[in-house]
């Protein structure tokens, strides 16, 4: 992962100063590409440690076509919560504490801190055990999984953009309609985050499938790690399906930033010298990539340096 290195420092001494809409403001660089080849290892970050388990239930969520934070609440994965929440302390039902901007209050003020952490521990366990309160606070509208699985077309059809491109890598590995799009301009008013990474694509050649996935913006720290991760263990899981090798990693970012708040982290992990990459293994007996579990995956050989937190922006 010395590629993700370079990034990080091609950010820090080529990147502009920005505003963003989380209103934490960043380094940016506009237009920036990697890639990775798979037959080397599975490319999670080892420079910090990134739980592969986060990664691996999000990206079950996606294929499930779920949009509501229940299952990953129930695979205790946190990683969509803010968002969630945002849409609960925002609404005319709730009564708490004021929680306005909480995202950047919690960071500068302690006791505001407590406040928050109470009231998103509210918000979980509402969405665990309250049906009603689940599908109108826990849902997070039109995101990954509904545009992978249930794209709604100009023609009132609904498109599973997954299964047709399985079902085209089988009929016709040399297709160059191997794509799934996730940016919908009707549907951004009703999503709670606008997809990021918003498209991706497949190419068969020689016994091997590689992937390119395109980003919209990309916070490098928290969320690119996550990002490689994902896109290629979906490849993995496609490849097992349709009886192909993996081959390359392509990521292709546009504004790609480094939040203001996270630059001394980057700067820890720059220090670090990066570490034998995992490998993955996928259970022999697994038919379906709609049927994965997380006890199909297991991850070898991860020994990365110890973990580095940082605060999401939201």
């Amino acid at each position: 992962m010395k590629q993700y290195l370079e990034l990080c420092n091609y950010v820090l001494e080529h990147g502009v100063r920005k505003e963003d809409r989380t209103g934490t403001g960043t380094i940016s660089v506009f237009g920036y590409q990697m890639r990775m080849n798979l037959q080397d290892g599975f490319p999670l970050l080892t420079t910090k440690r990134v739980p592969f388990r986060l990664v691996a239930t999000e990206l079950i969520w996606f294929l499930k076509g779920d949009t509501n934070l229940r299952y990953l609440l129930e695979q205790n994965n946190h990683i969509w919560d803010e968002w969630g929440f945002q849409k609960w302390v925002e609404s005319k039902e709730y009564t708490g504490p004021d929680m306005t901007n909480f995202g950047l209050r919690s960071q500068e003020d302690p006791e505001f801190e407590q406040l928050y952490k109470q009231q998103l521990a509210i918000y979980q366990q509402r969405v665990l055990e309250d049906d009603r309160f689940a599908e109108q606070f826990g849902d997070l509208g039109n995101v990954y999984g509904k545009q992978w699985r249930s794209w709604e077309g100009a023609d009132g059809q609904v498109y599973d953009q997954i299964q047709y491109i399985i079902d085209e890598i089988k009929r016709n590995p040399d297709s160059r309609r191997l794509l799934c799009n996730a940016w919908s301009a009707s549907e951004l008013k009703n999503q709670q985050l606008p997809p990021c990474h918003y498209a991706f694509q497949f190419y068969v050649h020689d016994g091997k499938l590689s992937c390119m996935f395109q980003m919209r913006s990309n916070d490098v720290f928290l969320g690119l790690p996550f990002n490689i991760a994902s896109y290629a263990l979906l490849t993995h899981l496609i490849a097992h399906e349709c009886n192909l090798e993996v081959g390359e990693l392509i990521y292709t970012g546009a504004d790609v930033h480094i939040y203001s708040n996270h630059i001394e982290q980057v700067q820890t992990m720059l220090e670090r010298e990066p570490r034998a990459l995992p490998t993955l293994k996928l259970n022999p007996e697994l038919k379906s990539i709609f049927d994965v579990e997380w006890d199909d995956l297991e991850l070898i050989g991860y020994d990365p340096h110890p973990p580095i937190k940082a605060h999401v922006a939201v």
